[in-house]
């Protein structure tokens, strides 16, 4: 029987695909249905964590799936926004480039019996990007309303292009962060190169 932490986790992966049909779909409130599945997407991701903590149900699967049902929700999300030319691909390239750098630097380290040190600055990387994907769903969404104490909102994050300038500094913070990794782990993987 899957554990709850795990069915969550499942159940993040199998959303992805809604969240992208709404987001691209062009029926009224489609890219609010789209908000409110990542939020509750992103949902899951807190409560999968911590029920696998308080119930002691961390199991090799969910250590696997959980990081990897985040990079396809937030990676999902940042190529849509390319896609829709709200930001430029090569950020999307970078971020995907980082997790990729970190997943691939985990395993080896795992195989060689390290234990890959995970820095607090590290673990806030995926809340700024879970935040920028917010802001910009909100802007996507309510933008299909036509009300008047909103329009002054749109035309000061168009004009300042806001989305993709705090995509800009999302991407820099992510790059940041895979540096730390590769300093907090230096001395293991200095080890492994010898």
């Amino acid at each position: 029987m899957m554990s709850i932490p795990n069915v969550l986790t499942l159940f993040r992966i199998f959303l992805t695909p809604v969240f992208i049909i709404c987001l691209f779909s062009e029926f009224f409130g489609a890219q609010l249905w789209a908000l409110v599945i990542f939020i509750v997407a992103s949902i899951t991701d807190a409560y999968d964590g911590y029920f696998a903590r308080k119930n002691n149900m961390v199991t090799d699967t969910g250590q696997f799936l959980d990081p990897l049902a985040d990079k396809i929700l937030v990676s999902s999300a940042f190529i849509s926004f390319a896609i829709m030319g709200l930001i430029d691909f090569w950020m999307v390239i970078l971020i995907i480039f980082r997790d990729l750098f970190v997943t691939s630097l985990r395993v080896l380290l795992s195989r060689k019996g390290f234990i890959m040190i995970t820095s607090k600055i590290a673990k806030s990387k995926t809340g700024v990007q879970v935040g920028i994907i917010i802001f910009t769903l909100l802007f996507l969404s309510l933008k299909g309303f036509n009300w008047v104490s909103l329009k002054t909102s749109f035309s000061f994050i168009n004009e300042y292009q806001l989305v993709y300038y705090l995509t800009m500094i999302a991407v820099i913070f992510t790059m940041y962060t895979g540096y730390t990794y590769v300093q907090e782990n230096r001395k293991a993987i200095r080890e492994i190169m010898n």
